[in-house]
């Protein structure tokens, strides 16, 4: 999955121009950066892959996702819906813009299900935000749908889907506004990275201004610009920008190299009868950095995941047991475990998430497997690997022990990131 498997020589020569000049921040220092500006060319490049109007380049993905809920005006006293199934940043960035997250549960597409969403709307939900997991869309109709009949923001995290599409559209530009992560461990990486894009005009000036400490960056001479309100410091550097710029560049090759070894995973695993796929709202647009499917029960599931691992398989996940991306493991939001106090008003209007039932979302999550697709396999590789997969999902639901692979094959699986985001 992670675009750091195919670093080159065109990383380092973009990385190499920045350090030629020595200007390391993406704003000011116009007559001494010889004309090159990283961040402008990776937002361009954004804007155009996207197909939207504005792409603003940030620190990371939390950072974008705070950003849009803050240019949104989401705040004190406002709800934002989100899914049980995601990584911890998306609450997070909820609550460091002071709004309150509202967990919902996630069906067979592992992305929130609208029927959760309507479920849990109040007179202060401002926001809902999809998560497009794993590399695939949500069902963005049918939530695109709720937003319009509700009167209601819809911003996608698509900090797992850079690439990805729905009906021939660009993941990210379907709502008012879209977020994005380019950290080590996605398809296209910038080190540290991530951004914002939108339609919106006056969405945009406001993202622009609060992600770089207020300003309205209307002048060369930053000391003299105006600060129409206050911000934070959330920006990239032209060195994380410019591996950024390298690695856009490639990203159709990724997604090909992706979907074409995920398919060998799909096909293998398909002659199994007792398993089932995750269903993916639009099949052409996934951007094939994880196959996800679903064993007949929790023990199984375990079982599979346990003989997967043994067998020499990395970047298996068991979601039902992660720390950082399903819900029944979020102790320190259940038990309201902050570094610093929060907001009283905050802390009122957050619901006790460790009474909370989400038996729905544990239908889905406590059988879900997925494994992660490596883009430096070749085609031999991708089809040894699939097939292996697919005798320790046999020997899973048939109760054996797992048939262990051959030293080769085993070398094959090393190098496959642990975590997805």
């Amino acid at each position: 999955m992670p675009g750091y498997e195919l670093f080159d020589e065109r990383e380092r020569k973009e990385v190499a121009e920045v350090m030629e000049t020595g200007v390391l921040m993406r704003y000011g220092f116009k007559d001494v950066r010889a004309g090159r500006w990283k961040a402008r060319e990776m937002e361009e490049a954004i804007r155009k892959k996207a197909g939207v109007k504005h792409a603003l380049l940030l620190a990371d993905g939390t950072a974008a996702l705070t950003t849009a809920l803050a240019a949104l005006g989401v705040g004190s006293g406002d709800e934002v819906i989100m899914p049980t199934f995601t990584f911890v940043a998306s609450f997070e960035s909820v609550m460091t813009a002071g709004a309150t997250p509202i967990l919902a549960d996630v069906d067979d597409t592992l992305c929130l299900n609208p029927d959760a969403v309507v479920k849990v709307i109040t007179p202060r939900t401002k926001v809902v935000m999809p998560v497009h997991m794993c590399g695939a869309a949500a069902d963005v109709d049918a939530l695109k749908e709720v937003c319009k009949s509700r009167g209601l923001f819809l911003v996608e995290d698509a900090c797992q889907a850079f690439g990805a599409s729905y009906k021939g559209k660009f993941l990210g530009g379907l709502g008012g506004a879209g977020c994005y992560s380019f950290d080590f461990n996605k398809i296209v990486t910038c080190g540290e990275g991530g951004a914002v894009v939108t339609d919106d005009d006056e969405f945009y000036k406001r993202a622009d201004m609060y992600h770089d400490h207020g300003h309205d960056h209307g002048d060369d001479d930053r000391g003299a610009e105006g600060h129409p309100f206050p911000g934070y410091n959330y920006r990239i550097s032209e060195l994380h920008a410019a591996v950024g710029c390298a690695q856009i560049a490639k990203l159709d090759d990724f997604v090909a190299r992706s979907r074409r070894s995920k398919k060998y995973f799909k096909d293998a695993l398909a002659e199994i009868p007792d398993i089932t796929f995750r269903r993916l709202p639009d099949s052409e647009g996934d951007c094939g950095t994880f196959l996800c499917f679903f064993m007949p029960d929790e023990a199984r599931a375990r079982a599979a995941a346990r003989a997967l691992k043994e067998s020499g398989a990395e970047g298996v996940f068991h979601w039902y047991d992660n720390n950082w991306h399903y819900v029944r493991n979020w102790r320190h939001l259940k038990e309201r475990r902050f570094a610093n106090p929060v907001a009283p008003s905050l802390l009122a209007s957050m619901p006790d998430y460790s009474k909370a039932d989400f038996s729905a979302s544990d239908r889905w999550m406590s059988r879900c497997i997925s494994i992660s697709i490596k883009l430096g396999w070749n085609d031999a590789e991708a089809a040894a690997k699939a097939q292996a997969a697919a005798k320790a999902v046999k020997s899973a639901l048939q109760g054996g022990a797992p048939q262990y692979l051959s030293m080769k094959q085993e070398v094959l699986f090393k190098g496959t990131p642990r975590s997805c985001r």
